[in-house]
């Protein structure tokens, strides 16, 4: 897949979660969307059931690994994770938007190329939800703040909601905007609040599509893959 800071192919935005309960399930989804997506994201379900393993192996293989593992701790901690992952070979991995995390996780990473993307809003998480949990500020005010701390600490990207793709591109030009929260026409969209199609998220200009549940859940994934990179294509992705 191409750099994140250029313009990729509409394969290459396709980010595929093999968010599944077994690495077995995950080797099988892989090895069915192998040259349909341009990476593959492991996050807490798989990783925590010995997928980083796998996340290694792909990587050798010469796919593109997403960790989404979320990091935010002291900044020692933070930085001790963050030269672990480089062993694994992964091209990208999400850290909290906390600037301390930030800041910790670019130091660490240093000359590899490791792309380092922060965690902007979840895009499950609504203004009450935000409110409950102690956050006086808007989803954009809030979306505004951690992507100018993003490109302060060196970050290569942001996870936004594709309706505040703009917003991050507007506020801090260098980073890439990393959109979960998609979902085709027709789909359910679960636990999302902030979700949009593909089509939707490229025009509003998201640059790397996330997707799990509809291509998982897919009878046929590698179709429900092609046809979400075939949206993509024809939105100008």
């Amino acid at each position: 897949m191409e750099e994140i800071a250029v313009p990729v192919s509409a394969r290459g935005r396709l980010i595929a979660a093999l968010d599944v309960p077994t690495v077995a399930d995950a080797e099988r989804l892989a090895a069915a969307l192998k040259g349909e997506v341009g990476v593959f994201k492991i996050g807490y379900q798989l990783a925590f059931a010995g997928g980083l393993g796998l996340a290694r192996e792909l990587a050798e293989e010469g796919e593109a690994v997403f960790l989404d593992l979320k990091l935010l701790d002291i900044d020692n901690t933070v930085a001790k994770g963050v030269e672990s992952v480089l062993g694994l070979g992964a091209r990208y991995l999400t850290v909290h938007g906390y600037p301390h995390a930030m800041r910790a996780a670019a130091a660490a990473r240093g000359a590899s190329p490791l792309k380092l993307i922060a965690i902007g809003v979840l895009t499950s998480l609504d203004a009450a939800e935000l409110a409950a949990a102690g956050y006086d500020r808007p989803i954009d005010e809030l979306i505004r703040l951690r992507s100018r701390a993003a490109a302060a600490a060196g970050f290569d990207a942001v996870v936004c909601a594709p309706g505040e793709a703009a917003l991050v591109k507007a506020v801090a030009p260098s980073l890439a905007a990393v959109t979960p929260g998609i979902r085709p026409a027709g789909s359910d969209r679960a636990e999302q609040k902030r979700a949009a199609t593909p089509a939707d998220a490229i025009r509003a200009g998201a640059d790397l599509l996330v997707v799990g549940r509809p291509i998982t859940g897919a009878p046929d994934p590698r179709s429900a893959a092609r046809a979400i990179v075939d949206e993509i294509a024809a939105a100008g992705g």
